[in-house]
């Protein structure tokens, strides 16, 4: 199998959110979380970063938490960690975003990622 490194981008520290939730099972299905948080420093012993542009290293997909208008400003930092893909979860689906990610070849999914993680097709898509 392999492992992933995933930017989690509206990564939250709260357990309710959707992102947290992501975070976590990311981890319990052995990829590594790295996320994204303008709030948070930590979050389920991960370092998250204040922007997608601080993070160091590979990143192999990109799974989005924030609205389209919060994407909108953030698109070219995210297409600059040169993700293989991007997951747009359910609320952050965005038509210029997804064109602006695949003009530069970047696959683009519309999916729920605790769905495709869960149902064991995180790596098939």
């Amino acid at each position: 199998m392999n492992h992933e490194r995933v930017a989690v981008i509206g990564a939250s520290a709260k357990p309710d959110r959707y992102s947290y939730k992501a975070i976590d099972l990311l981890a319990r299905y052995d990829h590594t979380p790295v996320p994204v948080s303008v709030r948070d420093t930590e979050i389920l012993g991960h370092t998250a970063y204040p922007s997608a542009e601080k993070i160091e290293g590979k990143i192999d997909t990109v799974t989005l938490y924030v609205n389209p208008r919060i994407l909108s400003t953030m698109v070219e930092e995210i297409a600059a960690l040169n993700p293989a893909r991007v997951i747009m979860n359910p609320g952050t689906e965005s038509a210029e975003a997804r064109a602006f990610f695949e003009q530069r070849g970047i696959r683009v999914i519309e999916a729920c990622t605790l769905v495709l993680l869960k149902t064991d097709q995180f790596m098939s898509v």
